[in-house]
C-alpha cells in the first residue's frame, strides 16, 4: 500500500506519524494539515484495532509503534478498546477548517469519534 513521504525522510516521517498519533490518543482531537492528518488516521486506526485485539503480541507492537509509552498505550487497551468494541473501524473523523496562511495548506480537525 502506498504511502505519502511528507516532504521528510523515513526516521523523521516515523517519528512525527508516532508523536501526532500520541497527540491524538491522548487529547482526543489535533489540529494538522490534510496530508498528515489522512496518514495520521491510517496509523490510529490501526493502534485502536491492536486495543481491540487485546493480545500481547498486538501491545508489543503498539509499544514499538509509540515509543515505549505506557500511558498511551494503556489508554488505548484500557478506555478505547472497550469505547469501539461494537464498532468496526472508522474510529476518526476529519473535519476542514480553513488554509494556513503562509501556505495554503489545508487545515483540519482530526478527531475520534
Amino acid at each position: 500500500m502506498a504511502y505519502r513521504k511528507l516532504g521528510r525522510d523515513t526516521q523523521h516521517r516515523r517519528a512525527l506519524l508516532a508523536n501526532l498519533t500520541k497527540d491524538l490518543i491522548t487529547h482526543e482531537s489535533i489540529q494538522t494539515t490534510e496530508t498528515r492528518a489522512k496518514e495520521v488516521q491510517r496509523k490510529v486506526e490501526k493502534m485502536i484495532t491492536y486495543g481491540k485485539n487485546g493480545s500481547l503480541v498486538s501491545r508489543r507492537k503498539a509499544l514499538a509503534f509509540l515509543h515505549n509509552d505506557n500511558n498511551v498505550v494503556k489508554k488505548v487497551f484500557n478506555d478505547l478498546a472497550k469505547r469501539y468494541e461494537n464498532r468496526d473501524g472508522g474510529y476518526t473523523r476529519i473535519l476542514k477548517l480553513d488554509e494556513r496562511k503562509g501556505d495554503d495548506a489545508l487545515i483540519v480537525v482530526l478527531e475520534l469519534v
